[in-house]
């Protein structure tokens, strides 16, 4: 199990979730529902899923692939420790994931 935080876009709201160890932090996301809408679900196709990733977890995380990479060249707001949540799946070394939703971060399926 991996403890995850997730902090709202502006920085006063946490919530908090123990998630079993290979899910998708997308799925866990929009499960407690979360603001990230995940257009392509998972495809890997647009950056509605971009969170930014706590410096210290970010270097728990394996390296973004050039897909990823390039998708989050679209993503507003992106950061150095962005990544897509559909990319993010929790594993046996990671105790906690913090991660903040992104100030441009609209969910359109949630309206």
């Amino acid at each position: 199990m991996t403890k995850v935080t997730f902090i709202s876009a502006d920085g006063k709201q946490r919530s908090e979730i123990d998630a079993p160890t290979g899910s998708v932090l997308l799925d866990i996301a929009q499960g407690i529902g979360q603001p990230l809408e995940g257009t392509c679900e998972g495809q890997m196709a647009c950056s509605t899923c971009h969170v930014i990733v706590a410096s210290d977890d970010f270097a728990l995380l394996p390296r973004a692939s050039e897909a990823e990479e390039d998708m989050l060249d679209l993503a507003a707001s992106a950061t150095r420790t962005s990544r897509l949540a559909c990319q993010i799946v929790l594993t046996e070394n990671m105790a906690s994931l913090t991660v903040q939703i992104p100030p441009e971060s609209h969910n359109m399926q949630g309206m």
